[in-house]
């Protein structure tokens, strides 16, 4: 059976939008989706999805529910038919065990931190600690922050409450070692860790007590994974669905703080940098993202990798740097919050802040001399690089504001790569340079070397098909063979044999008409009723495209 972590693991990675859409079209509706309900005749649309919530209902005939109950219903799955149907529409891993008892008793991580809370306000030191940043009574409550004592205490009140403390082992609230047990958090406040759902996984820590390490997290478990998780999410997500903002910080304080000033769509990494595996949960709510970090050293360089990530996944924001050593709690402390929010109000974009940085170092000098030609590619080569890894127009739009950097004309800044290995080259011999794309040709190529399959291949294709090489594919449908150029008849392209052509063929039928589908699905101008007839279309030619078999596809285009 499939284990439950596993399960929790996906419902805690998956978006209800997300799988919704998967099977029938949403529009957007305010802070909600909509749709006519698939599951009785309907008009006028009483089907709506909450991202906020993660939940469906229909006005109309009552059913609603989240995202599994969705797929059961529509799809007439049982529980775990319908967890693997998501998961495979999702690429997630799903484990399996034939214990019920292997799940993990995450009830031990509630009762811990109750037991960290109730510390608390027992102990002057680290009550003291926060009172001097700031930080508020009703804050404390919110934010459930606590007080792991010594390692003793915390082993003695799991024993006590006859916990089982290989469960706790397991959970990170305790480990063994040389010299036995002990507790992984020791004279620190602490900070619990939450999903978005609101189920505890872990704690962050801040000493008091002049330990090496200021903060520590809990470690890696089967539940807490602090490079796909974001302090204070569970409290700010309702917010940051409604303003369509995200405030990312680099400390818990920061985030409390800045909830005090009514900022309530702040939250912050978990002592690492934003990673790839934050970005599902960040594109759930479609908001706008400004990045809060630090100015010095290490603050800079975790808001150029982060300026990179958000600008290539084609996110809205950009990121406010905080000078002197100061940080957002700080501002909130010392009463500056029209500075504030006035900083969160015009931050820089993402690709204007990588370029800086680029260019110059966290203290404003020219990491290379611009001055000096062989200096000055170098530092080109570095913006070039970054460019090309952004769409076209974003790489376009910025080329000018990279070549006042260098003091450089934009024309000298190539923004793509133009010589792949994958799909398009240049030829050398050909008058203009001309570029080529590998794919078309071998198309364009089956089409010469079967010609007994010529009037079949040629019923799927139409030169709208073609971005390259529309010109030599309309000379073949017309019979101008004298009119080829020679790129059609390239010698170091390896002959395919029919059913490879016949692959090839198929995958590139299907890459163009999911780009049209894309476009249908974007355009404004369509009705619900127009788009909703032309996913279907799209299903069925994607059904018999993926089956690798013509010869349905061709009697489909036929009719």
């Amino acid at each position: 059976m499939i284990s439950k972590t596993s399960i929790e693991n996906l419902k805690n990675q998956i978006d209800i939008v997300d799988i919704v859409s998967s099977f029938i079209e949403l529009k957007k509706s305010g802070a909600n989706f909509k749709a006519c309900c698939p599951f009785h005749g309907e008009d006028t649309p009483s089907f709506t999805v909450s991202p906020a919530k993660q939940i469906y209902h229909c006005f109309g005939c009552s059913n609603g529910g989240d995202a599994i109950k969705f797929v059961m219903e529509y799809e007439k799955l049982s529980y775990p038919e319908a967890i693997e149907k998501i998961a495979a529409l999702t690429n997630f891993n799903l484990e399996y065990d034939n214990k019920d008892s292997q799940a993990l008793n995450t009830s031990i991580l509630d009762a811990v931190n109750n037991y960290y809370q109730n510390n608390l306000f027992s102990n002057s030191n680290a009550l003291q600690y926060l009172n001097s940043r700031g930080i508020t009574k009703e804050s404390i409550y919110k934010f459930q922050i606590g007080y792991a004592s010594s390692s003793n205490d915390t082993i003695t009140y799991l024993k006590n409450n006859f916990f089982d403390l290989s469960m706790a082992i397991e959970l990170g609230i305790i480990d063994s070692g040389s010299n036995g047990l002990y507790a992984r958090f020791i004279e620190r406040i602490t900070f619990p860790i939450f999903l978005q759902s609101g189920k505890l996984v872990g704690f962050g820590g801040r000493t008091i007590s002049g330990h090496n390490a200021k903060y520590v997290n809990s470690p890696a478990t089967k539940l807490f994974n602090k490079s796909a998780l974001l302090f204070g999410y569970n409290l700010a997500r309702e917010n940051i669905y409604q303003s369509k903002e995200i405030i990312i910080t680099e400390g818990y304080l920061d985030v409390i703080m800045l909830h005090q000033a009514g900022f309530t769509n702040s939250v912050a990494t978990l002592g690492t940098a934003l990673t790839s595996q934050h970005i599902p949960l960040l594109k759930k709510s479609d908001a706008k993202v400004i990045l809060g970090y630090d100015g010095d050293k290490a603050g800079m360089e975790a808001a150029y990798k982060a300026s990179i990530l958000l600008a290539q996944n084609d996110f809205l924001g950009g990121v406010v740097i905080f000078q002197n050593g100061q940080d957002p709690a700080d501002y909130v402390k010392e009463g500056r919050v029209d500075e504030l929010k006035s900083l969160l109000l015009h931050p820089k974009y993402f690709v204007e802040f990588a370029l800086d940085y680029i260019v110059k170092d966290n203290l404003g000098n020219y990491r290379f001399d611009i001055n000096r030609p062989e200096e000055k590619q170098k530092i080109l080569v570095k913006i070039e690089e970054f460019l090309s890894t952004l769409k076209p127009v974003m790489a376009e739009e910025f080329k000018g504001y990279a070549a006042h950097l260098i003091n450089l004309h934009p024309k000298y800044i190539k923004t793509q790569k133009t010589n792949t290995l994958k799909n398009n080259y240049k030829t050398p011999n050909s008058p203009q340079n001309q570029m080529v794309d590998i794919t078309e040709i071998l198309i364009l190529q089956g089409i010469l070397n079967y010609p007994d399959k010529k009037e079949i291949i040629l019923t799927a294709l139409d030169s709208s098909m073609f971005d390259l090489h529309r010109e030599e594919f309309e000379y073949l449908l017309n019979g101008n063979i004298e009119k080829l150029t020679s790129i059609i008849a390239r010698t170091e392209l390896q002959t395919l044999t029919l059913k490879e052509y016949q692959i090839q063929l198929c995958d590139f039928l299907l890459k163009y008409y999911k780009k049209q589908f894309e476009l249908i699905s974007k355009d404004k101008t369509l009705t619900f009723k127009e788009k909703s007839t032309a996913t279907k279309e799209f299903r069925i030619i994607e059904q018999r495209l993926k089956g690798r078999n013509l010869l349905p596809f061709f009697n489909l285009r036929k009719n």
